[in-house]
């Protein structure tokens, strides 16, 4: 009996851990794998025929080629693993990739733009939980912009990740799970310390505390900061030059 298609997900994704990435988003595509197999009464790896996989593709449409394209990898990643481990034989995957007919050309935020962005998060009012609304997202645009953090690292960036003696800003598990350093000028600087400083004062000393928070125990949610985000520049109403997709959160990185 072949193993089956649960235990090998399950070591595919360990296996992919232990070489440093997250593998989180893939990991639920290839739980969606393991579910849609058992409603077909599939267990076993060698039960993945063709078909069957033009089938589970066919169930998880994307509106867009790279959506497929990614979830085609994942499936071939871990088949081509299992041959590589002599759990099959052959990949029974035949799918090709979309054909990416254009590519998506990001927002570039001119320094006027940004201001106008940062401006009218400072002004944001509170909320009834959401203390200190505008500081904060003020603060994780400006730290998405002005040094290029994702918005997940700058949401994410605890009290002990200020490092104000050296100038400098640990971000961790960032893209691949990596961490790095990220040295900044005065002005970054004077608004992280200012904002740590004003989280250190409203709660015990904490280093694993969250740097941007607004019930004093979860940090701010990076989707929450990207709805935040829409809202402002829908209200901002900036020019979008023909061919460029409207503006996300990411774009302020570039």
């Amino acid at each position: 009996m072949t193993e089956t298609i649960a235990c090998a997900v399950e070591r595919f994704i360990a296996h992919k851990r232990a070489h440093g990435r997250k593998y989180n988003s893939e990991a639920r595509e290839l739980v969606l794998l393991v579910r849609f197999a058992a409603e077909h009464q599939v267990s076993c790896l060698d039960g993945l025929t063709p078909a069957l996989l033009e089938d589970f593709l066919a169930s998880r449409p994307r509106s867009h080629p790279r959506g497929f394209n990614h979830l085609l990898g994942v499936v071939r990643c871990l088949l081509d693993w299992a041959v590589t481990w002599g759990l099959l034989e052959a990949s029974p995957l035949q799918a090709r990739r979309h054909r990416v007919t254009e590519q998506r050309i990001p927002f570039l935020f001119d320094p006027a733009q940004a201001r106008l962005l940062l401006d009218a998060a400072a002004a944001l009012p509170d909320g009834p939980r959401a203390p200190a609304r505008g500081p904060t997202y003020h603060a994780i645009f400006a730290l998405c912009y002005g040094l290029g953090l994702r918005a997940g690292e700058a949401c994410g960036l605890r009290l002990g990740d200020v490092d104000a003696d050296r100038s400098l800003l640990i971000v961790r598990g960032g893209k691949f799970g990596k961490s790095r350093l990220v040295p900044h000028g005065p002005r970054v600087g004077a608004l992280v310390s200012n904002h740590a400083a004003r989280r250190a004062g409203a709660t015990a000393i904490d280093a694993q505390a969250p740097l941007f928070t607004f019930d004093g125990r979860r940090p701010v949610h990076p989707g929450t900061a990207s709805q935040t985000f829409h809202h402002l520049v829908a209200a901002l109403e900036l020019p979008v030059p023909d061919g460029v997709s409207p503006p996300r959160l990411h774009d302020l990185r570039h």
